[in-house]
């Protein structure tokens, strides 16, 4: 089953992003703060929005996304930030479900179109992203200010 999440579901989907994290060996970089993501999800300006995907009334997976703008299109569109399912529950149709349900948010939207990033040694989710016809481009590459550069940079605005 996949529906929206709502506010009572922030502690599985915070226990789905730690576990996304240890997935991804990047626990180091993990900071969960409920509280914020509360406030993003579901406050007065929220900034992106979740599905779950649940097994008897227990979240299995996830999926946040979040709306970009093309300037080549002039439409907006949607960025899927992470799509996770626990590793008990794969192989069920929920990773494919949420994927689905992220591409007709996408369309009811109005969006152009749907994009996220993939990690190049998860040769099982590159292999699933592109048995449903999702292309990888191979001529971006993603670039990152943070930390100490991050505020360099802005300081440099100044």
């Amino acid at each position: 089953m996949i529906r929206r999440a709502v506010a009572d579901d922030i502690p599985h989907l915070a226990r789905c992003i730690r576990e996304l994290a240890r997935y991804e060996r990047l626990e180091h970089e993990c900071e969960i703060d409920e509280a914020r993501l509360r406030l993003h999800l579901f406050g007065p300006q929220s900034v992106c929005a979740a599905l779950l995907a649940a097994e008897a009334d227990r979240a299995v997976g996830f999926a946040l996304f979040y709306v970009t703008y093309s300037t080549f299109k002039t439409r907006p569109c949607l960025h899927l930030e992470d799509l996770f399912v626990m590793v008990e529950a794969r192989g069920k149709g929920h990773g494919l479900a949420l994927l689905r349900a992220v591409a007709a948010e996408t369309l009811v939207r109005g969006c152009a179109r749907l994009d996220w990033h993939v990690l190049d040694w998860n040769a099982p989710a590159i292999d699933f992203y592109q048995r449903q016809g999702a292309r990888l481009l191979p001529d971006w590459r993603t670039c990152r200010l943070d930390g100490a550069a991050l505020r360099a940079a802005a300081a440099a605005a100044d």
